[in-house]
């Protein structure tokens, strides 16, 4: 069991100092959004080279302990080993998936939007289920989960939904989720009791402060108004606060409700249009390279990422890396880890 090549811990040292060296300088807090970024650098690099010493010094005792048990064999610190050695090979693998996080905007906040398809309450239920597991997600993994915006279905669940999990790598773990997600399960609102298959998109976007320029005329947008309305349709507020932007070139919508001021939520709407807008150059640009390479790609309701089956059997299953999991009620609570961690390490390999 190693440590070496997980990164170069002198090149991360000899960063932190230099960002220490700049927040010291007297003129460092002239431009505060740039000194966030730096403190966010610095603060991070911490943590990691921090929980990397940790790591060192676990690994050292258990060789040590190792040692012990060659020279005088003991049954029982021979178990107490053995559960310390599956807890640090845990924290390794998670510590390892980080480090591998390192595409670009891998480590900034995730933009994440839940749209569900044709099937009227039936798919905007689903579309709610699936807002509470990431939320759960997201809680779970100490992220900060904002609610962006949110418009209720008619009778049940929501027409749309977008989050914002504010934390380091929030994106990197989250880009595994973006594709169709997949329902079978007998539909309580069904009085014939019929099995019914719902499909949700799932969008995620990186997002953005000043890392990218991305011109956006103001005679490409459409700016519309309206009164913010939350879960279960009651008001935010009784002002026009809320806010849609509609990019008239590339017909892509966002809208953002969170604020009460109609100004900060044209300031954070445009951010989402920033990262829509980024999102939909990479695509391009995929779709270029599979045209290049002979690709074929599906499209469509058909081409899911993931199915949850509740009936006639109980399980989730990756249709990507096929990981599956028979605890459903487990995955709905929050617990996705697994397909998360299954799809970043196979595009890894």
């Amino acid at each position: 069991m190693t440590l070496g090549g997980l990164f170069d811990l002198e090149n991360k040292e000899r960063r932190i100092a230099e960002l220490d060296e700049n927040m010291s300088m007297p003129n460092f807090w002239n431009d505060q959004q740039a000194a966030q970024v730096v403190i966010s650098e610095a603060n991070t690099l911490k943590e990691i080279v921090n929980e990397f010493k940790e790591l060192v010094d676990i690994q050292e005792n258990l060789e040590m302990t190792l040692e012990l048990l060659r020279e005088e064999p003991d049954e029982e610190l021979q178990e107490e080993l053995s559960l310390e050695m599956k807890e640090f090979s845990s924290q390794l693998s998670d510590y390892e998936l980080q480090m591998l996080l390192s595409e670009p905007y891998d480590k900034n906040n995730a933009i994440l939007e839940l749209h569900p398809g044709a099937g009227g309450t039936e798919s905007q239920d689903w579309g709610s289920m699936l807002l509470r597991m990431y939320t759960r997600w997201g809680e779970k993994r100490g992220f900060k989960v904002e609610t962006l915006d949110y418009l209720p279905g008619d009778e049940a669940g929501i027409k749309s939904v977008t989050l914002g999990f504010k934390g380091h790598n929030a994106y990197g773990y989250l880009k595994a989720e973006k594709g169709v997600h997949r329902l079978v399960r007998i539909s309580p609102f069904d009085s014939s009791g019929r099995r019914h298959t719902s499909f949700v998109s799932c969008e995620v976007m990186p997002e953005f402060n000043d890392e990218i320029e991305i011109e956006i005329r103001t005679e490409d947008l459409r700016i519309d108004t309206y009164r913010a309305s939350g879960a279960g349709g009651q008001h935010i507020n009784t002002t026009d606060s809320a806010v849609r932007i509609t990019h008239i070139p590339t017909n892509a919508i966002v809208t953002c409700q969170q604020e009460r001021s109609q100004i900060k939520n044209r300031e954070k709407a445009m951010k989402l249009l920033k990262a829509k807008l980024y999102q939909l150059k990479i695509e391009e640009k995929e779709a270029q390279m599979l045209e290049i390479r002979g690709d074929q790609k599906e499209i469509g309701w058909g081409s899911q990422i993931r199915s949850y089956v509740f009936h006639p059997y109980s399980m989730v299953k990756d249709h990507r890396t096929n990981a599956e999991s028979g605890n459903v009620q487990g995955v709905m609570d929050g617990d996705i880890d697994l397909f998360i961690n299954s799809f970043l390490r196979s595009k890894m390999n």
